[in-house]
């Protein structure tokens, strides 16, 4: 009960006693008696109130202090975003920074850590709690290590949650991209909202999976998986997974630029693909489009299975009207309508920056654990308490 208490308040889902019985389906006496114990150990502050309706008013819950923090990096092939992360999800000092993945570990880690600890100066390096990273392959949480990446040689098991907790001194987690997109989108959105499908659509496809309010990974860790489920528009074309005929061959970003490049337009990343969509190229535009179908057509097996209470959009492709459009359309196409009635498919809220609090969060909830094992005598470990509490694949 400490554990999902800790984990509810320091992700921002709860804010109040009355919210956490409301999320645990817990007697507000068995709640009220956890809070105290985690108030007197310092893990959770109370302080302020809620802007009141009636009744009395409620006091606020916050993990930790105030002044506490996580710096945490959101990786992709060619940049970082970094910043500062508080409890409850709030950035601050966001910057990208350069950050060349195919460099490997022991060339890449090293030159993140200075950007990272340029940060925790600045904020006041006692106050550091945790470290985040969240990286674009697949991951074993529990060795803080990716696993046979497609993209990123060199990386293959490298320890790099050890790396940085060695480098840093404080906690340190590593999770995929797309499981910490989801984790920091679900801290901002509505609280009934506990349903929901995370994907980020940039140079690859990936999806997170927010079950009953925490992040499912299934029984290895492989929960989210999508990008390699074939489909018939997948032709023959080779996946960097060695099979043919993948999702990511035909909807990714990567998949675009090799589209349009064979279609004779000058691009040479993602990024090139939104700049002349974004100036209306027809050929570029029906290709975006096509590409959303495809992932739509996806999508529809698993909203219809999981039935969710959201579908976010992230990632650099989910900025483009005409993608984000063919995407809705083929759900609402090819799903059941109950289980699109009240469907929400929309961008992801955080934008940019949801992979970011994501890891942060991962960071802030791992260092709670970690202090709530060292407290004792509430009954919950490290393990248990992490929102990816099954270790594997992100």
């Amino acid at each position: 009960m400490a554990a999902r208490v800790l984990e509810l308040v320091a992700s921002g889902q709860a804010t109040s006693r009355a919210e956490l019985a409301q999320l645990l389906g817990t007697a507000p006496s068995t709640i009220s008696l956890t809070v105290a114990q985690l108030v007197e150990r310092g893990l959770i502050a109370e302080e302020g109130t809620h802007s009141s309706t009636g009744g009395r008013p409620r006091r606020v819950l916050r993990a930790g202090s105030n002044d506490e923090y996580a710096v945490a990096a959101d990786v992709g092939g060619r940049h970082a975003r970094i910043g500062v992360v508080l409890p409850g999800g709030g950035v601050r000092d966001v910057a990208n920074v350069p950050f060349e993945i195919a460099d490997g570990p022991e060339a890449a880690l090293p030159r993140l850590a200075e950007h990272l600890e340029s940060l925790a100066e600045l904020r006041g390096r006692d106050r550091l709690r945790g470290v985040g990273l969240s990286l674009p392959g697949p991951v074993d949480v529990a060795a803080g290590a990716v696993v046979q990446p497609s993209r990123m040689l060199g990386w293959n098991r490298f320890p790099a949650a050890a790396w940085l907790e060695e480098r840093f001194g404080v906690p340190a987690v590593v999770d995929n991209d797309a499981n910490c997109m989801a984790v920091g989108e679900q801290s901002v959105r509505p609280a009934e909202h506990r349903q929901s499908i995370m994907v980020k659509i940039g140079s690859a496809i990936g999806a997170g999976v927010i079950a009953d309010g925490r992040l499912y990974r299934g029984a290895r860790g492989a929960a989210g998986d999508i990008t390699h489920i074939r489909l018939d528009g997948g032709a023959d074309i080779p996946c960097s997974c060695g099979n043919t005929g993948c999702l990511e061959t035909v909807a990714s970003g990567a998949a675009l630029v090799r589209i349009l490049r064979e279609r004779g337009l000058d691009v040479a990343g993602p990024e090139d693909v939104v700049r002349l969509v974004t100036d209306a190229d027809p050929e570029a535009t029906r290709a975006v489009r096509r590409a959303g179908d495809h992932l739509g057509r996806v999508l529809a097996a698993n909203v219809n299975f999981f039935n969710p209470d959201a579908v976010y959009l992230g990632g650099i492709l989910s900025t483009l009207e005409p993608f984000v459009a063919a995407v809705r359309s083929q759900l609402y196409e090819s799903c059941h309508p109950l289980v699109t009635e009240h469907l929400t498919i929309e961008r992801a809220m955080l934008g940019a920056d949801a992979g970011l609090v994501g890891a942060g969060l991962f960071a802030l909830q791992h260092a709670l654990a970690r202090a709530l094992g060292d407290a004792g005598g509430i009954g919950a470990g490290t393990d248990r308490f992490r929102t990816a509490a099954p270790p594997g694949r992100g």
